[in-house]
């Protein structure tokens, strides 16, 4: 397919399209606990995704452990990835904190943004391929994306390689008229990077949190790190589910 200058979607998977408090993020603390880094907290988790740097949680975890003053030294990669997906995927007598993850968006939504970028969508992830696709077949999302960009695909967001290489394999120019929508700055840097548009999106946690306390949905940190990387207003931040995204884009 030539590379054509049209409008297209980017999706970002975790805190977009699926919720995952119940599952990477309590993974992370499960897996950072598990290692005697008991002072790893959600919010702990938060505050380090806001600063940028952390797509893979498997990385995260382990970083995470080490900075903790109770945390286990010594440990590789490989260890914390093995317990890390140990509670994720689950064993043989337990089941996975991955069954607990849930659709954001209604199938609606989806559907109409489909139509309105002509079929232009491509999912651009830190997950690996397996947990993607799973994802997409259990909610039935497979035929919303011809294009996965994953984990074992190339270097991580904020590199801007996931997103050059989405907007490469659905045959598009790197322009404003391509949205990318995620919920960390890493999201939004890759596609800055890119010239590509970058739209924030708060995760249903964060926007309950803060409603919670009497403040707007996108007052937590993570989204207040989401908009601080753009020019003054130049990247919003959308409720969850990203209804208001059908009005990015022309009436097919």
């Amino acid at each position: 397919m030539s590379a054509q200058s049209v409008p297209a979607l980017l999706l970002d998977m975790d805190g977009v399209l699926a919720e995952v408090s119940k599952s990477y993020r309590a993974s992370i603390v499960a897996t950072c606990h598990s290692h005697g880094a008991k002072s790893v907290t959600f919010d702990l988790i938060g505050e380090w995704k806001s600063r940028g740097g952390c797509n893979n949680d498997w990385v995260l975890s382990l970083d995470l452990i080490n900075a903790s003053e109770d945390g286990e030294k010594g440990l590789t990669l490989e260890q914390v990835t093995e317990t890390f997906e140990g509670f994720y995927q689950g064993t043989e007598s337990t089941s996975g904190l991955c069954d607990t993850e849930t659709l954001i968006p209604t199938m609606e939504v989806m559907e109409e943004l489909y139509k309105r970028t002509n079929g232009l969508m491509a999912v651009v992830t830190g997950r690996p391929r397996k947990d993607c696709m799973k994802f997409l077949k259990l909610h039935k999302l497979e035929k919303f994306f011809k294009v996965c960009v994953c984990m074992e695909d190339g270097p991580p967001k904020p590199d801007p390689f996931p997103v050059a290489e989405a907007c490469k394999l659905l045959g598009v120019v790197p322009s404003k008229a391509v949205i990318m929508v995620g919920d960390t700055p890493d999201d939004i840097n890759s596609a800055l990077k890119n010239g590509v548009r970058g739209v924030g999106v708060a995760t249903p946690e964060g926007a309950e949190a803060s409603e919670k306390a009497g403040n707007s949905f996108d007052s937590g940190k993570l989204c207040q790190a989401v908009k601080a990387c753009g020019a003054d207003g130049e990247v919003v931040v959308l409720r969850p589910g990203f209804e208001e995204l059908i009005n990015f884009f022309p009436e097919a």
